[in-house]
């Protein structure tokens, strides 16, 4: 039996996330959990002809512990959008304040589930939850994902639209660094099979993975962001994570890590100066079973990106660490 939960289950990526959750055949028990909406959310989705058992919880009535109790793997799309006047220092107190109560949650009531993290900023809020864990004992660096799958979704996308290839799928590209601007590195030398990218289409193709998010926003006319394409990559990792957790070998997914606590990630932590990146991880029944260390293959202009990306990255880390350390007063 499998219990999955979904923290901010009512949100623009909750929503369509929990309906994916809904469908896939691997779940047996389904909770949902937001401030507002879940008990509507799960008796929506809840007469879905699918295997799992739905229950949609609130705050009130230990709604969180609730949900939690027993859970396999948690799944935190939980936060809110940027929303006019919103400086981003602003929206990261925010978000960063859920995530922490969130992961308190988990460390109180699952502390062995698998925690994949969605809510943005997704750079500095897998530190948040990390040093939580670690601060109740219960930190396992092998349980706990960064989603970036979005990027390798996009990378997919867009480089089979360069292709002509059908199947985007088909064209294996690791992206590797953080989740957000120009901490997002797409390999594109290391493809499988190999593609090629005409020189003078490689700058744009590159900005459109790391701003892909941009694209949407301004596709929305600002009234929205890119949820139902995060919702999916959410999913599709999700399920790759239950999928070998059931025994499937030879899953490779890109996922955003602590790097001294996975198997391979010492050498990739010494050369990229960071504690937590963005490299191909092989699941396995225990979660991350070895991070690939794919960096000594990049190419001058993936080594230039590499820079960029490892400079971001720093500060985005050390800000999440410090608000887990030294939150600011309410």
């Amino acid at each position: 039996m499998v219990k999955a939960v979904v923290l901010g289950a009512s949100g623009g990526i909750g929503q369509p996330l929990s309906l994916l959750m809904k469908t896939c055949p691997l779940v047996d028990d389904l909770a949902l959990y937001d401030v507002v909406n879940t008990p509507g959310v799960a008796a929506d989705i809840s007469h879905i002809s699918s295997i799992a058992k739905v229950v949609g919880y609130l705050p009130a009535d230990d709604g969180l512990k609730k949900a939690l109790t027993g859970a396999d793997m948690v799944v935190i799309p939980a936060g809110i959008p940027r929303k006019p006047g919103m400086t981003r220092d602003d929206l990261f107190n925010i978000n960063a304040g859920i995530v922490r109560d969130l992961t308190l949650g988990i460390a109180e009531h699952c502390p062995k589930a698998f925690v994949l993290i969605i809510s943005n900023p997704v750079n500095s809020t897998v530190p948040i939850a990390a040093e939580i864990l670690k601060s109740k004992g219960v930190f396992d660096p092998k349980k706990v994902f960064g989603v970036t799958t979005l990027d390798v979704v996009r990378a997919e996308t867009f480089v089979a639209q360069l292709t002509g290839e059908r199947d985007p799928q088909k064209t294996v590209i690791p992206v590797i660094g953080g989740h957000s601007g120009e901490t997002i590195v797409p390999l594109f030398s290391q493809a499988k099979p190999s593609v090629q990218i005409p020189t003078d289409k490689l700058d744009e193709i590159v900005k459109r993975i790391q701003f892909g998010g941009d694209e949407v926003v301004a596709a929305k006319g600002g009234a929205g962001s890119a949820t139902l394409s995060m919702a999916y990559a959410g999913f599709r990792f999700a399920e790759k994570v239950l999928k070998a957790v059931r025994g499937e070998k030879g899953i490779v997914e890109p996922t955003y890590v602590y790097l001294p606590g996975v198997d391979g990630g010492d050498a990739i932590a010494k050369a990229t100066g960071v504690d937590f990146f963005s490299v191909p991880v092989e699941l396995g029944p225990n979660g991350a079973k070895s991070a690939q260390n794919i960096l000594e293959h990049v190419n001058d202009h993936e080594k230039k990106l590499l820079e960029a990306c490892k400079s971001g990255l720093k500060g985005n880390i050390t800000k999440g660490v410090e608000f887990a350390k030294n939150p600011p007063a309410k």
